[in-house]
């Protein structure tokens, strides 16, 4: 066929494949046409079969018209084109088409198996004429025109074989999820099925294979002109870059190196050099997976075929391309190709760097991205660099690269910031070269970045200042260490020596040179003429001066020595003060909502701790908090398990090459130096953390006894601190396993409540608490309340207990010891109220026995026990408590006697309440047991006249009940009525019953109060009011008669102490007694401008749990709550911005309350505009529906007309900025009002 037409071939297949014209194709195809159901696998097999023989037997065979028109025919039945990307004017022009090729434009016809087929002939055969070609190259004869035409013919089919394949492949990969549905059955499902296996992934790379065989034959000899020569490379290149669209077929790694190769042997022998280069931005805008391939791609082509020009070609457009504004995948595909392209070629690249400068000022932040990733390659590759290969302006370029990366810490876009600081990260990480300063200065500019606003930058700080710490460069001398104390020392040490060597002041021709003298060369002077000949030296002479000369050169090299040791203890002080100076920074970012930011922090003080750094120590205490992180998601989690992992690899595993004896003793001295100077909230944290990793067993059983060892130890002195520390942990582990402190109840009984606890109330205190982890004495709700086992009265630990109270001391610490022995008792006893009666009797007559000696008679017959409920408070006959003579400041220890008295009282009133509580919740649990156990049985209703357990006492009996007849007394009673009784006794019997040993403190206490001017003493004034507050929460009629002189000393008191105590009683009162304490909250809400910070802080807690609990009507005072979001100080901004956020959540809270809140500050004279302004700001961003933001502009907007002056004006016009209204009215309204205000002002 030797009048095939290249040319008029390519140009109709390029247009529409359909177009290529097939007259001599065998006539069972051209029946097809319009019968496309005869044309089946069978018949065209038939015809490839009969092709493929001839073409193997010699490849010229493909030049008979009927061969190349029937293959023709076929390819024609398989679209080369998807559907969803054909053009419709071509789809219309070839509508006139036969019946097989309109629906051939739809999906492939021909089956899968014939298109393999079809496609191994052509392969086979281009391949078989290579070799001939290759062979005549050898001997020197080769026929070109003849050649030449077959090899057009062979790559214009393969060109069109691979088109339909890569086409099949598309259709086929798409179809696979629709598959998966539903709507995926029928015969194009079938299809599929048949289809399945068809994997033409081999084939591809034989063919690939195949192309770079041909195009290593001197194709110049058979392609005359260089056009010829192009089309031909044409055909071969553009199948391979329909290859590389594909991403599944990148993926492939066989695949894409094959691609590459044709490429690259195309570009290096035959100039399609150009064509690559046009093709490469095409791809790069287009397809965002050809990014990395590309670089990949022009990297290989500059390395393995020294080829490099094609990449700086392409930089040098990129660099000029501009992008439009919505392009995001263009810039991001370039992006990612250019950074690519430095890691693997950064030679190449550092040429055309000038250029690519040019993308920093591009808007694009993805562009900007790219560039400081190529800085940070290029500073790689420059330091790596041995030391023949640098060039002159080495150290000019690094340092130029460096100030770019500098610069873009301060870039516009937070993306681009973190890009910097990740590449930071990464040179210093892999880096051998230290840069120190650089190193210091990108410390610098990541303590800066600590206060970005994106999170995601601060996160990125954290871990650029953790990266720094642990390659830090100052670890040549004195180890790696970074304490700022032990490198001072040094350099105080470098400092005296460097002063030692030094010439004395005095020296003469020292410190008289003028400075002109000073920088003269002293070998360009001559010595002055002598007229005289000297006298030559001596031996002696010449002896000592030569002496003289080696001991000033030793005493040169040390000062050298020593000043460059100076400098590095300077520089190695610098870097540790900015890593002291970004620790407060970081320990805020404790409290980000962004876990990761938090997980960066927590990593970034176990890596300073490691070195010693001192600022790690107050963020390590502060990562205890996270042990309450909320999340029901893994986030929440995964900060409480990251922060026990940190605890467990800084305390708890001890170093590996300890014994288990010393390991032991290794983790529990590290868990006692925990409780070392620990805030309140700081224990209560250790604790909840000690309970859960006891509860996952990651404490050892031999460190528990450890433990016990330091607590107990009597033969020698330890430290107080030690021994509480000892007894604190347990307690804390006890909490989890209670059995920790029940097989040791005599060391505590012997230590803590014995003599070294009468010396330490700390110590007894904390044994206290230990001891009240035996049980569970919780009150929970219901009647599945856990039986807890409680002690007998007479048992030694109680008794102990109770006689801690006696001990004669005037330290404020009694008071923290008497609060948790009362607990105790009453976690611990089964009928604790007898005796804390007792106690109470004893502090009684300490006190008053020098009054009335009369007072110790009347306690005879006071104990009358009531058997089922334990309630002692209420019976017996009381001491007669005389009014106490006026106290003054000096009324010593009968002052302290009372103020303990007090104290003892109100807390063991506040027990008794609770310990009802569990009397009514274990009455209900026995009652639905006896139910439950005899389900036919009906409670039996109570007669008028029977006993209730608050008169049955009155009997006398000390006789206990057996568990039969206590279950017939609780099947005889019902629940009301025993709640009832319950309720009784509290409101009525504990403080108002004619035996009952509190009913005299009530008014004692109200006279002390009452009276603060003949009672002078701060303590017992102090007392006294807590005391009060106590009894009010027992009885409501109590509360109610002193609720008036309680609200006075809260605000009249000069004791921020007491004024703290009177707002969490108030607090507990909302709680018991809400009606009394609703109409006086204005009270409560005065504390938050309290003149005290910790008033106002625990003022704004209590207020906080009351409002969020629902125990508070919000009546407009949020707005007190509100001006707390902009106070002075930052813990009250805390808390006060965490409740605004917690109530938003509570059905649209923010939102029904913010015009009152607005109209409360808007009111405030005394509020600056700008805090105003902050604090109207932040509570508009709760308001987030459309709904809500139009409902509020609208009330606001009817305010305008009744303001009364500018400031107020500006602030309603302030808040509807704020609001996304989208209100034309009011938009215009504000407009015209500023005009108004404008006017008059002027």
């Amino acid at each position: 066929m030797g009048d095939f037409d290249i040319g008029a071939a390519l140009q109709n297949y390029l247009d529409n494949p359909q177009t290529v014209v097939t007259p001599e194709a065998d006539s069972a195809l051209t029946d097809c046409e319009n019968d496309p159901e005869a044309f089946t696998p069978g018949l065209i097999n038939s015809i490839i079969n009969p092709i493929s023989d001839a073409v193997g037997e010699n490849p010229e065979a493909i030049t008979q018209a009927s061969n190349l028109d029937s293959l023709f025919f076929l390819l024609k039945c398989a679209p080369n084109v998807p559907l969803h990307q054909q053009s419709p004017s071509k789809a219309q022009e070839s509508r006139s088409d036969c019946e097989l090729f309109a629906r051939s434009r739809q999906t492939s016809f021909i089956p899968p198996a014939s298109l393999g087929k079809l496609f191994d002939l052509v392969i086979s055969g281009l391949g078989a004429e290579a070799e001939i070609v290759h062979h005549e190259e050898q001997e020197g004869e080769t026929e070109t025109a003849q050649h030449r035409v077959i090899l057009e013919i062979f790559a214009f089919l393969l060109q069109w074989c691979i088109a339909a394949v890569e086409t099949k492949s598309a259709e086929k990969s798409s179809a696979a999820p629709a598959a998966r549905g539903k709507g995926g059955k029928g015969a194009k499902s079938k299809g599929g099925q048949k289809d399945g296996n068809w994997g033409p992934s081999g084939q591809l790379q034989t063919a690939l294979d195949t192309m770079t065989k041909v195009m290593k034959l001197k194709l110049a000899k058979i392609f005359v002109t260089t056009s010829e020569r192009d089309a031909f490379i044409g055909m071969i290149t553009r199948p391979t870059y329909m290859i590389l669209e594909s991403e599944q077929r990148v993926k492939s790694t066989a695949i894409r190196m094959h691609t590459f190769k044709v490429l690259c042997v195309a570009i290096k022998h035959h100039g399609h050099a150009y064509g690559a280069q046009t093709s490469i931005i095409q791809n790069l805008t287009y397809f965002e997976h050809l990014a990395e391939p590309m670089a990949e791609f022009l990297n290989i082509l500059s390395e393995q075929y020294d080829y490099p020009q094609l990449a700086e070609e392409v930089m040098k457009e990129l660099s000029n391309k501009e992008f439009s504004a919505n392009d995001n995948r263009g810039p991001k595909s370039v992006s990612a190709f250019v950074a690519r392209l430095s890691e693997l070629a950064p030679r190449v690249v550092q040429r055309q760097v000038t250029y690519l400068a040019k993308l920093l000022e591009s808007e694009n932040y993805t562009l900007r991205c790219a560039i400081i990733e190529v800085c940070g390659n290029l500073i790689a590759m420059l330091s790596k660099a041995e030391e023949g290969e640098r060039s002159e302006n080495h150290k000019g370029q690094i340092n130029a690269f460096f100030d770019v990366l500098e610069e873009r810490f301060c870039d516009i876009n937070p993306y681009c910031r973190v890009r910097a600081i990740q590449v930071y990260i990464k040179l210093f990480c892999d880096l051998e070269t230290k840069f120190p300063k650089r190193r210091q200065k990108a410390a610098e500019l990541a303590t800066r970045s600590l206060e970005d606003k994106s999170s995601n930058v601060r996160k990125n700080a954290i871990k650029l200042l953790a990266r720094l710490v642990a390659t830090h460069p100052f670890a040549a001398l004195h180890g790696g260490l970074l304490s700022y104390g032990e490198w001072n020392d040094r350099l105080e040490a470098c400092e005296t020596e460097l002063n030692a060597l030094k010439p004395p002041a005095g020296t003469p021709g020292l410190g008289e040179r003028t400075q002109a003298e000073q920088t003269v060369d002293e070998s360009l002077l001559d010595d002055a003429t002598q007229s005289e000949e000297q006298a030559p030296m001596t031996e002696d002479q010449q002896r000592a001066a030569f002496q003289k000369a080696q001991e000033d050169a030793a005493t040169a090299e040390a000062m050298n020595k020593l000043q460059l040791t100076r400098r590095y203890y300077i520089e190695a002080l610098k870097f540790i003060e900015t890593l002291h100076e970004a620790s407060p920074h970081i320990t805020k970012l404790l409290a980000s909502k962004n876990k990761s930011e938090v997980i960066e922090a927590m990593d970034f003080f176990v890596v300073a701790d490691a070195y010693r750094i001192e600022t790690a120590k107050p963020g390590i205490r502060r990562m205890l908090k996270l042990i309450w992180t909320k999340g029901n998601s893994d986030e929440g989690k995964g900060v409480q398990s990251h922060l026990i992992e940190c605890y467990r690899g800084l305390f708890f595993d001890a170093p590996g090459n300890f014994a288990a004896n010393d390991a032991a003793n290794y983790v529990a001295r590290n868990m006692i130096s925990l409780t070392f100077g620990a805030s309140p909230a700081e224990l209560t944290s250790l604790e909840q953390l000690l309970a859960t990793m006891m509860k996952e067993k990651a404490v050892n059983e031999v460190v528990v006894q450890k433990l016990w060892q330091v607590y107990s130890v009597q033969k020698k002195e330890i430290s107080k601190q030690q021994r509480r520390g000892a007894i604190i942990v347990l307690g804390m582990l006890a909490l989890a396993d209670p059995d920790i402190i029940v097989k040791e109840m005599e060391s505590c009984l012997r230590i803590g409540l014995g003599a070294f606890g009468r010396k330490d109330l700390v110590l007894a205190r904390y044994t206290c608490i230990a001891l009240m982890r035996m049980t569970n004495s919780k009150p929970t709700k219901g009647v599945e309340g856990k039986t807890s086992t409680r002690l007998p009265n007479d048992h030694a630990v109680l008794i102990r207990l109770a006689n801690l109270l006696d001990i004669q001391t005037d330290s404020k610490d009694w008071y923290g010891l008497a609060e948790q022995a009362i607990g105790a008792l009453y976690s611990l006893s089964k009928h604790p109220d007898v005796l804390c009666s007792d106690i109470i009797r004893r502090k009684t007559k300490a006190v008053f026995e020098v009054k009335k000696a009369a007072c110790e008679n009347k306690d005879a017959d006071a104990s009358h026990v009531d058997d089922d409920c334990d309630i002692e408070m209420s019976d017996g006959a009381a001491p007669e408590i005389e009014q106490p003579e006026p106290l003054t400041e000096e009324g010593g220890s009968s002052a302290v006697g009372l103020s303990q008295l007090l104290f003892a009282v109100g807390h063991i009133a506040l027990k008794q309440i609770v310990h009802l509580e569990l009397c009514e919740q274990d009455f209900k649990r026995r009652k639905a047991e006896k139910e439950k156990a005899n389900p036919g049985s009906s409670p039996v209703k109570k007669t008028p006249g029977a006993k209730t357990p608050a008169t049955k006492k009155t009997d006398g009996k000390k006789d206990e009940p057996t568990a039969e007849e206590e279950l017939d007394l609780i099947g005889g009673t019902s629940e009301d009525d025993f709640t009832d009784a319950i309720a009784h006794i509290r409101e009525r019997e504990l403080l108002y019953g004619q035996n009952s040993l509190l009913s005299n403190f009530g008014p004692l206490v109200k006279e002390i109060c009452s009276n603060n001017t003949s009672y002078l003493n701060a303590e017992l004034q102090a007392q006294a009011a807590l005391c009060m507050a106590k009894l009010m929460c027992v009885s409501s009629e109590y509360c109610e008669v002193n609720l008036g002189l309680l609200i006075t000393i809260l605000e009249r008191s000069p004791s921020a102490i007491t004024r703290s105590n009177l707002v969490v009683a108030l607090g507990d009162m909302a709680v018991c007694f809400n009606h009394l304490i609703d109409e006086n909250t204005d009270f409560l809400y005065r504390r938050l401008a309290d003149r005290s910070l910790p008033v106002k802080r625990t003022c704004l807690m209590t207020l906080t749990f009351l409002i969020l609990a629902g125990q508070v009507k919000v009546k407009g005072q949020l707005g007190e709550m509100a001006k707390c979001v902009e106070d002075t100080d930052e813990r009250i901004r805390e808390m006060s911005r965490m409740f605004f956020a917690e109530l938003a959540g509570k059905d649209n809270a923010v939102y029904n309350h913010f015009l009152d809140i607005f109209g409360l500050l808007s009111s405030d004279e005394g509020l600056e505009e700008e805090r105003f302004r902050k604090i109207v700001k932040f509570l508009a961003g709760f308001i987030e529906k459309d709904k809500h933001a139009k409902q509020l502009a609208n009330k606001l907007a009817s305010r305008l007309a009744k303001v009364e002056n500018e400031r107020q004006w500006n602030d309603v016009a302030y808040a509807l900025g704020l609001l996304p209204h989208k209100n034309e009215e009011i938009v215009k309204m504000v407009s015209d009002g500023c005009k108004v205000v404008e006017a008059a002002a002027a």
